[in-house]
């Protein structure tokens, strides 16, 4: 195996990163979230009901006709 040093400025950094990491090249230091745990992470993701939403809304509504008090 060879090693190879690139120099890659900090924004596209991690871009490069996952591009390699996709072509198979291993990267010290760069770690990637198994995909089994992604996958159970997004399905306990909890869901919201229309109810829910309602509520918050209502409640951003009401926080808009909110008048400062003036001394």
């Amino acid at each position: 195996m060879e090693k190879l040093v690139i120099n890659v400025s900090e924004v596209k950094s991690n871009i490069v990163k996952q591009v390699l990491h996709g072509l198979g090249i291993d990267i010290d230091g760069y770690a990637t979230i198994p995909k089994g745990n992604y996958k159970k992470k997004l399905l306990s993701t909890s869901v919201w009901s229309d109810e829910d939403l309602k509520s918050i809304e209502d409640g951003r509504k009401l926080f808009d006709k909110f008048k400062a008090e003036e001394w």
